[in-house]
């Protein structure tokens, strides 16, 4: 997919700040110059092209009682892609990624509760007949990373 300008206007200026209102979309288009129903089509269309992996927001799940976690498995490559669909239909799976290592699927696991970080990864390593790997979080950095389109 092609970015023209517009797309990567909307890039730049809605990975902070997206407006908390009754139709934020609405919102965030105006301030672009553009119709609500252009942004969402704008949105979707770069999501479906790859260019973005998700549009949403980031929770922060230990401070609403929850937990996240960084896991990984060692996947047989001609099982991959089949692993990976079954990993992400787990609704508390998040940021999954390739990886060229031995351990080369990593993603993020968020829960309601710290117990549901093990209740999910056990669910999984049923689901797949694999083990997944558990690396808790020990101290929290934030980054702030922005990408420049």
């Amino acid at each position: 997919m092609d970015l023209d300008a517009t797309d990567r206007a909307i890039i730049n200026a809605l990975q902070s700040g997206f407006p908390v209102a009754q139709r934020p979309f609405a919102v965030a288009a105006d301030r672009l110059g553009l119709s609500e129903d252009d942004l969402i089509r704008r949105l979707s269309a770069m999501k479906q092209g790859g260019v973005i992996t998700r549009f949403g927001p980031f929770l922060d799940a230990a401070a609403m009682g929850g937990a996240f976690c960084l896991c990984a498995m060692e996947i047989p490559a001609a099982d991959f892609e089949a692993m990976t669909r079954k990993v992400n239909a787990f609704d508390e799976v998040a940021h999954n990624y390739a990886r060229d290592h031995r351990l080369n699927m990593w993603f993020v696991l968020a829960t309601e509760t710290p117990e549901g970080i093990a209740e999910t990864a056990a669910r999984i390593e049923t689901a797949t007949g694999l083990p997944v790997y558990q690396f808790p979080k020990l101290k929290e950095f934030f980054v702030g990373f922005r990408v420049a389109a």
